[in-house]
């Protein structure tokens, strides 16, 4: 292959290490106003009153927004359940939640008009834990079960076992009584995980303007033809009238997913007569707008003497915060994450979404994956180690084989796990024995990539030669618009420099159903890969007939087409097909399941698999990562380079709330919602060796055996560290963050009992 598999640069690199990268907050569009947003400082209350005159009477202001201003319309939307309101109507449900906005010439008009209005509460009880909210005669957040959106993928169900259950997952396959009633020994475990925020570079941002029936919105963005679908209903628009414009997008990883922000803004632009509106939010009004859901994770696992699991049974509980969000679609995953990578013909699990009175929780990198795996790999330790087996040797004769399935009708493993595992294996004793003093830990996690298998592209091959794809996937840092490029080139045979790629507009490029999930390469690939092939054969075919032979005859090479010694450029061979130096060919490429990608559920299974070389300083309790290894069988690295960095950039996410991170609440308030108080990994939190791996056997679905990947990375650190933890100190800790305090306390807990 002539530029798949190779170590390019990414198209953009340049334009974003000199500054010249345009982001949602850097577009320079005439006349837009700054908006600034009123935001409940009581996690539950009802709203008594607002007003707002004084704040209409400082200078500059434009327009304010009230819940007054939304009695015209549904103001309720979600693409899972539609049950978040543009602003509070009649109650707030979370600190954080916008009241009121107000749109003015400036910045400081803006802040100060909003410090001036004036909101009534009656403050109402509140539901802080998953607890307080599954209690008996709990506060209900919601007493109507929300209506469904268009995007939810998952079954939901009006039947709710309690009023804050938002959604519940049920999955059992085969015996699970008999199976612990056969069982030798029988561990049962809680795990509880931190609220974690996304933290992109790029806060949230979004401009908006409404003019003459039209709605153009600018958004950092990572789904910008479902916002285009929820917007079009809101305000009772047609989708032909709502143009969704995504420049690049400074990070995202799942925090940008689906609508956060985007239709406050449209209804602020709504009342400002054709006068466009931003709102930027600061790092803590973006971490009161989305995080990654909490969990306490109860499990339960019979095995016989030599460790054959006989028997599983999960009940895993997530905080999904006030509104719903893609919460139905974290438990939808969670409930088979939960399974593990092992054989298991007996396993129940039950997978609970939760409301509670804190701020939203929706996606993140790998939904539900660091929440459910981590369990399951961290007992699969204490098995070991209470059965006297070797925890490497005892995971290589449990894990799953190629095309084992876990769930009856799905898809089987596509990949060899052992082979990964034996891998990290590996690189850890290549290493040398670890430190007097470390521990070293193991974890593989799989996940069932929830990908929607619909993507079109289009390849518009130019009459210079030179080829433009439009695409909807999102570059929001991963890499897209260079891998896409990369498979278009290799499909055309043009040289990589000749393929352009730009953002996504929802008036030009074709659909795409989101950028997420990992599927970018796997599923818009395969839908480039179809349209450059469309255009491949198009200029054969016409190559041919300027050539006078058969198409068969006809060789594409270097941006030109070849029929022995003779040579046309691609060029020359469209300026002779319209008879002028212009027009242009065009292939389409389509994707759905059972055209393009298999209609068998998931589409590809997402592998990481980690090792770890863990110090723990007993006097403090701080937990140094020496060393870490990870694996990811991507199938086949289109990019390696960046194939790497996503793995690497991945295992360093996980570092965070592995070690330190955690949004903490009290009384109802978030008391770290900032960047001084809520660290995220930096440079000193990297392991002073840090190693990834590729497997690449060619096994995917996407194009040339690509599989996603990106998000596999994140799910073995926290088990493969706790495990090396509890190597290196005899005590396993079964809550997240291992911070200092909490490692020291464990470890003199431990000596207590022992004395």
């Amino acid at each position: 292959m002539e530029v798949v598999g190779k170590r390019r640069n990414r198209i953009e690199g340049i334009e974003k290490v000199t500054g010249e990268a345009r982001f949602s907050g850097d577009l320079d569009i005439p006349g837009v106003l700054d908006a600034r947003v009123l935001r409940s400082t009581y996690p539950h209350a009802r709203i008594r009153s607002i007003d707002t005159e004084d704040a209409l009477g400082v200078p500059g202001v434009v327009a304010v927004l009230t819940r007054d201003d939304l009695r015209d319309m549904d103001p309720y939307y979600g693409h899972c359940l539609r049950d978040r309101p543009i602003l509070a109507m009649e109650r707030v449900r979370h600190v954080g939640e916008p009241v009121a906005a107000v749109a003015a010439r400036d910045r400081l008009a803006a802040e100060e008009a909003v410090s001036l209005i004036r909101v009534e509460y009656e403050e109402l009880p509140y539901v802080a834990t998953l607890d307080d909210a599954l209690a008996q005669g709990a506060p209900v957040l919601h007493e109507k079960a929300a209506g469904s959106g268009d995007f939810h993928d998952v079954n939901l169900s009006d039947a709710r076992e309690h009023p804050n259950i938002c959604h519940h997952e049920h999955m059992e396959i085969g015996d699970v009584e008999r199976g612990f009633a056969e069982a030798d020994e029988v561990f049962e475990d809680v795990f509880h995980f931190p609220m974690v925020c996304h933290y992109s570079m790029e806060p949230h941002t979004t401009t908006a303007r409404f003019q003459g029936g039209q709605l153009t919105l600018w958004s950092a963005s990572a789904h910008p033809f479902l916002i285009r679908s929820e917007l079009a209903r809101l305000f009772g628009l047609s989708m032909t009238d709502v143009q969704v414009v995504v420049p690049y997008v400074g990070g995202a990883f799942g925090g940008k997913s689906y609508l956060k922000i985007e239709p406050l803004v449209v209804a602020l632009a709504r009342k400002t007569h054709g006068l466009p509106v931003r709102l930027e939010h600061s790092v803590t009004e973006s971490m009161l707008t989305a995080r990654r859901h909490s969990a306490r994770c109860w499990i339960k696992t019979g095995v016989k003497r030599d460790g054959t699991i006989l028997a599983r049974e999960v009940r895993i509980h997530l905080d999904t915060g006030a509104y719903a969000d893609n919460g139905p679609r974290v438990v939808a995953r969670a409930v088979l994450r939960v399974h593990g990578a092992y054989r298991c013909a007996n396993f129940r699990s039950d997978s609970y979404g939760i409301y509670t009175n804190s701020v939203p929780a929706g996606s993140m990198r790998s939904i539900g994956g660091p929440q459910s795996v981590w369990p399951v790999e961290v007992q699969m330790d204490r098995i070991a180690d209470v059965l006297g087996l070797d925890p490497l040797r005892y995971r290589l004769e449990q894990l799953l084989g190629r095309d084992e399935q876990i769930r009856p009708g799905s898809r089987g493993i596509d990949g060899d796990l052992r082979e990964g595992l034996a891998k990290v294996a590996e690189m850890l004793t290549e290493a040398g024995p670890p430190p007097a003093g470390a521990g070293t830990g193991l974890a593989v996690g799989i996940t069932d990539s929830e990908a929607n298998p619909v993507s079109t592209a289009i390849v518009r091959l130019l009459s210079d030669g030179n080829v433009v794809v439009m695409a909807g996937s999102t570059e929001v840092g991963q890499g897209a618009r260079t891998v896409l490029s990369q498979i278009v080139a290799e499909e055309l045979c043009v040289p990589f420099e000749r393929v352009m790629l730009r953002g996504t507009d929802t008036h030009t490029t074709p659909f795409d159903r989101s950028t997420g999930a990992s599927r970018s390469t796997t599923v818009m690939g395969t839908a480039v890969k179809f349209a450059a092939a469309d255009v491949h054969r198009q200029i054969k075919a016409i190559a041919a007939e300027q050539f006078g032979v058969d198409s068969e005859r006809v060789v594409l090479k270097g941006g030109a087409a070849w029929c022995g010694e003779a040579r046309r450029e691609f060029a020359e061979v469209v300026s002779g097909f319209f008879g002028m130096p212009g027009g242009e060919l065009i292939g389409r490429g389509y994707v759905r399941a059972g055209g393009g990608i298999s209609p068998i559920l998931p589409i590809f299974w997402e592998v990481g698999i980690g090792g770890a070389v863990v110090a723990v300083d007993a006097d403090t309790g701080e937990v140094e990562v020496q060393r870490y290894n990870s694996v990811a069988d991507v199938g086949r690295a289109i990019n390696p380079r960046q194939a790497e960095g996503q793995d690497e950039g991945a295992a360093v996410m996980a570092m965070g709330h592995t070690l330190f991170e955690s949004l903490i609440y009290a009384d109802g308030q978030p008391l770290n919602p900032n960047l001084v108080d809520y660290r995220v990994p930096g440079f000193r939190d990297i392991p002073r060796t840090f190693e990834s791996c590729l497997l690449e056997n060619g096994d995917g679905p996407g194009p040339y055996g690509a599989k996603g990947m990106g998000e596999g990375g994140i799910i073995p650190v926290a088990p493969a560290v706790c495990n090396a933890v509890a190597q290196a100190t005899g005590v396993r800790i079964r809550e997240l963050p291992l911070t200092p305090e909490r490692v020291w306390r464990a470890l003199r807990s431990a000596d207590t009992e022992g004395s």
